[in-house]
């Protein structure tokens, strides 16, 4: 089954316009449905939760309908082991303020040089606390974390081990499932930024078993909100960050200072009531779960992103000045649409301007993924450009893209 382009851009008020947006790995088009959400929920529950009086209860039920759903959708066993946050920043440094109350000086954590800087700085934090870091680095050659380098790195001291399900800047999908397998092996936790990985497929955390994994709402069509998966047996061993007298039993709340935004929440159930629309309008059965029904439909999107990305990626590799950086390959089981090239004898920097008078929306720069640009000695070219395609996207509008390109190549 072929994904209904017409029915897809239709939920999307932005699509309307006259702009392509190529820039979405940094913020997607949200569906209208997130929008229609907040707005109920503003305009006729907006009260403090907890209360005994009948709206702070309709109020309530709004907010745990989503944290809910949100549970069943990424397949956790509980509501408990989701805490949302203004955004999975925010969410890995307050993980790692609860965290390393539990660890002693000299024990180690390991992060990439591949992440986005939000799953490598405030572990490397822990360095002021007594914690040794280490740096799994990605293999120059084939820009690929392996395994190997990563058993050299590891001891019985090794806490923790962060790493990303799929770059930002590289777009390769790492083996989740494995790595994980691996760290557990050597009695360490992994942490998953899965943000690049989320907009493009289904989350199933139990398939993978890790044991945290973040991702952006406002990367996944949603408002501009994020979600922390943790398993509850661990969560619930984590000390508080919150209030004194919020213990240590309540999860997720001690990790939510100041606690969750109501209508941002509420927000993000509306992400959900898109893909059941999507899902819908393709398929008749009625009778499966919120969470086969979200795999259904981002195999639907992950089919189509294959789509997209080949023509381009075409493109790209017939040009002798152009370099993919990454897989040069469309294959949606190795990478997700987000591609990133550099242009011989231009800098980074000197073409999105010219892309922009045709109202295509590109990016060049470094991503917050810092230290894997340096590290691959891209820094003085300004970085990489970055085409980050999702399921919305047309053929069309890829090929207007690469008309414009053509023209600056």
């Amino acid at each position: 089954m072929k994904l209904d382009l017409d029915i897809v851009r239709g939920n999307f008020p932005a699509l309307a316009g006259d702009w392509t947006y190529f820039d979405n790995a940094g913020g997607s088009q949200a569906a209208h449905q997130i929008g229609n959400r907040i707005v109920d929920y503003l305009n006729n529950t907006n009260v403090q939760l907890g209360a005994s009086y009948e709206i702070s209860q309709l109020s309530e039920a709004k907010v745990n309908k989503a944290q809910n759903n949100w549970a069943d959708a990424i397949n956790a066993q509980s509501v408990s082991e989701v805490v949302f946050g203004s955004s999975s920043t925010a969410l890995l440094q307050n993980l790692s303020r609860s965290l390393v109350q539990t660890y002693k000086p000299g024990d180690e954590v390991i992060v990439t040089n591949t992440d986005h800087e939000a799953n490598i700085g405030p572990w490397i934090d822990m360095e002021k606390h007594g914690m040794v870091v280490k740096i799994w680095e990605v293999n120059k050659d084939s820009l690929e974390l392996e395994l190997d380098d990563l058993d050299k790195l590891m001891t019985e001291k090794t806490k923790l081990v962060a790493f990303t399900h799929a770059s930002n800047i590289l777009g390769t999908i790492n083996p989740i499932k494995e790595i994980t397998e691996f760290i557990h092996k050597r009695g360490a936790l992994s942490c998953v930024d899965g943000v690049a990985y989320a907009p493009h497929r289904a989350i199933d955390v139990q398939l993978w078993d890790v044991d945290f994994y973040v991702f952006s709402m406002y990367k996944v069509y949603g408002p501009h909100y994020s979600l922390l998966f943790g398993k509850k047996e661990i969560l619930d061993k984590l000390p508080s960050i919150n209030h004194f007298f919020i213990g240590t039993d309540d999860v997720p709340y001690k990790l939510q200072p100041g606690n969750v935004n109501y209508e941002l929440t509420v927000g993000c159930q509306g992400v959900l009531d898109y893909i059941d629309d999507i899902y819908y309008q393709h398929y008749q059965d009625t009778s499966i779960l919120l969470f086969d029904r979200y795999s259904k439909v981002f195999d639907l999107f992950a089919n189509h992103e294959e789509e997209l990305a080949r023509p381009l990626i075409d493109f790209l590799n017939s040009k002798k000045n152009v370099k993919i950086i990454g897989k040069d390959t469309a294959n949606k089981e190795i990478r997700v649409p987000t591609i990133a090239f550099t242009v011989a004898g231009k800098k980074s920097s000197e073409i999105p301007p010219l892309v922009d008078p045709h109202k295509i929306g590109i990016r060049w720069g470094d991503f917050y993924a810092r230290r894997l640009i340096d590290d691959l000695g891209l820094s003085n070219n300004d970085g990489i450009v970055r085409v980050s395609m999702v399921h919305y996207n047309t053929i069309d509008e890829v090929s207007r893209l690469i008309e414009v390109l053509d023209t600056i190549f």
